[in-house]
């Protein structure tokens, strides 16, 4: 449930800055090819651009199943 949702008592926004045209076409390529996978991948790019954001990268980080509606990938998306 909480790739779904996340923690609903910690909302989190996306800066604009972190949506480079690389974490874009990344998380476009996860979402798509349900390549989830790469999770890692876009955690890294993510705090490569400037992302320090716990929740986010642990999240990104985790070994858990992320399944699509994973909410790191929705709120990149502009989903939420």
């Amino acid at each position: 449930m909480r790739d779904i949702f996340g923690n609903p008592f910690r909302p989190v926004a996306a800066d604009p800055a972190w949506l480079t045209s690389n974490i874009t076409a990344l998380v476009t390529g996860i979402y798509a090819d349900r390549a989830f996978d790469r999770m890692p991948i876009l955690a890294d790019a993510l705090q490569d651009a400037g992302c320090d954001n716990a929740d986010i990268l642990t999240h990104c980080r985790s070994e858990a199943q992320h399944v699509r509606g994973c909410w790191v990938v929705d709120l990149l998306l502009g989903k939420e």
